[in-house]
């Protein structure tokens, strides 16, 4: 190769001449060439602009733009509210940035990893939204066994946050997909140890608790940087329609169980105050009469005692009067008359001895007709008068 010794170059300048070449579509000053690559001359006339020249002269000032908009588009970043940075250098973790408008070294130097700390993520189990509020089942994560060897489909619905970006980042290799296999091992644990009624019936609530317990323990000892927020069981079923509805019956007969236990409920809570309150009254009435009859056991026994002190003072007066007592209780109404066998009548009513008025009425009511002598004898008449 021989080198025209009016224009001395390099081999580095002529290839960066002929890429200028290229690139503006003309020529650059270089060596004269040969008959056979000659183009053929133009006609007499005023010579074209050397665009060429140009293009090279500017080429700099190109460059100087290009390595502007690169640092410009390598070295700020934002970070959003919700959101924080990780900034790394040569790939070694350097610090944690927070929202705002941040300046780092131009990339490959410093890298900014941004992660979304503040805001809610979630994690589907059995199932995958497709967008529109439906969704599609995954039976091979939602299909479980029970405690009593039934097999349920049931939905977990799961809640979470970046705690910590330094630890999710470089603390495990992937924790979201760490975070569903703790939660899959989570829940088949403790649907395990559940029978099937509590699965789709009232143990629900209790199932969420334990598994979101169970869930957190995971988490805090695989030390992931991520925080479990809540854990819901979205939906549980049978797996075939037929068992179902078979459970539906169920469920429908242990309503009107509960419904039928509800209404004897209200009838006995009715119907217990009142017969509380007649138990009451009852035993009420009862305490009066036992404290009556023991009054008036007492008063009979103070009444005897009395009579037998009057006995003892007096025997014959005190045998008549109970005599004439006793005929009083065996003879109501009636008027009894008394004749010694004299030619005088006398009325002896049997009604209390201080009554005026009764002995009056006795002494003007005419004498019976006279008696045989004999010893006194004792005749009963009707009358209207009452001996009480």
């Amino acid at each position: 190769m021989n080198i025209s010794p009016a224009a001395p170059r390099s081999i580095w300048q002529l290839g960066w001449s002929r890429w200028l070449q290229n690139l503006s579509g003309s020529r650059a000053s270089g060596p004269v060439p040969g008959p056979a690559d000659r183009q053929p001359q133009k006609k007499a006339g005023r010579p074209g602009p050397r665009r060429g020249l140009k293009l090279q002269r500017y080429w700099p000032a190109l460059l100087g733009i290009v390595v502007l908009l690169w640092l410009a588009f390598t070295s700020f970043y934002t970070v959003k509210e919700y959101e924080q940075a990780v900034l790394m250098t040569f790939g070694k973790y350097t610090r944690t940035v927070s929202a705002g408008l941040h300046w780092k070294l131009p990339w490959p130097l410093q890298e900014a990893s941004i992660l979304p700390v503040n805001r809610t993520q979630k994690i589907e189990l059995g199932y995958v939204s497709t967008g529109d509020q439906s969704y599609e089942s995954l039976p091979d994560d939602s299909l479980m066994i029970t405690g009593d060897m039934n097999v349920v489909s049931i939905d977990f619905f799961v809640e979470w946050k970046i705690s910590d970006p330094y630890k999710y980042l470089f603390q495990s290799a992937e924790p979201d997909q760490i975070l569903r296999s703790m939660l899959q091992s989570s829940v088949r644990s403790v649907v395990g140890t559940r029978s099937i009624d509590d699965v789709l019936t009232t143990g629900k609530i209790q199932i969420q608790s334990d598994v979101l317990s169970l869930l957190m323990d995971k988490v805090e000892k695989g030390d992931l940087g991520i925080q479990v927020l809540d854990v819901k069981v979205n939906d549980s079923e049978p797996p075939t329609d037929d068992i179902a509805r078979a459970f539906r019956e169920v469920e429908n007969a242990k309503q009107q169980k509960d419904t039928l236990i509800n209404e004897a409920q209200a009838y006995r809570n009715s119907k217990l105050p009142e017969a509380r309150s007649e138990a009451d009254r009852i035993l009420r009435q009862a305490e009066a009469e036992k404290i009556s009859r023991i009054n008036e056991a007492e008063g009979e026994r103070e009444q005897f005692l009395a009579v037998y002190e009057q006995y003892q003072t007096a025997s014959d007066l005190t045998r008549r009067r109970l005599y004439l007592d006793t005929l009083q209780q065996l003879l109501p109404g009636v008027t009894v008359y008394l004749d010694d066998g004299s030619s005088v009548q006398t009325l002896l009513p049997l009604t209390p001895w201080d009554s005026d008025n009764q002995a009056g009425s006795a002494a003007t009511l005419p004498s019976p007709s006279p008696a045989p002598s004999q010893s006194p004898e004792l005749s009963q008449e009707a009358s209207g008068q009452t001996l009480d």
